[in-house]
């Protein structure tokens, strides 16, 4: 049986994780406030940050980066900006 959550992303319940995929503090909020839904969109989001800006997982620097990024997004409802990328039309 799946839990549900109220997601804090999406503003609504939803199916919530499986299990906790982030380390921590963070982590343990990720999985008590945020929807499987909302996780795959961070999840696309986060490929297409690491490719645009060429991160490089082993620069703790860009680790931070991307954590406040994927804190951005989940939880304050930002978008993840990247210069020069224009989504496509639908």
């Amino acid at each position: 049986m799946s839990r549900t959550v109220f997601c804090q992303r999406l503003q609504k319940e939803a199916d919530g994780l499986d299990f906790q995929l982030y380390p921590g503090d963070l982590g343990k909020r990720i999985f008590d406030n945020i929807s499987k839904e909302a996780w795959a969109e961070w999840q696309a989001k986060q490929t297409m940050l690491i490719n645009e800006k060429k991160l490089n997982m082993m620069n703790p620097e860009h680790r931070q980066l991307l954590e406040e990024e994927m804190v951005n997004f989940l939880f304050e409802g930002k978008d993840v900006v990247i210069d020069g990328y224009t989504p496509p039309s639908e």
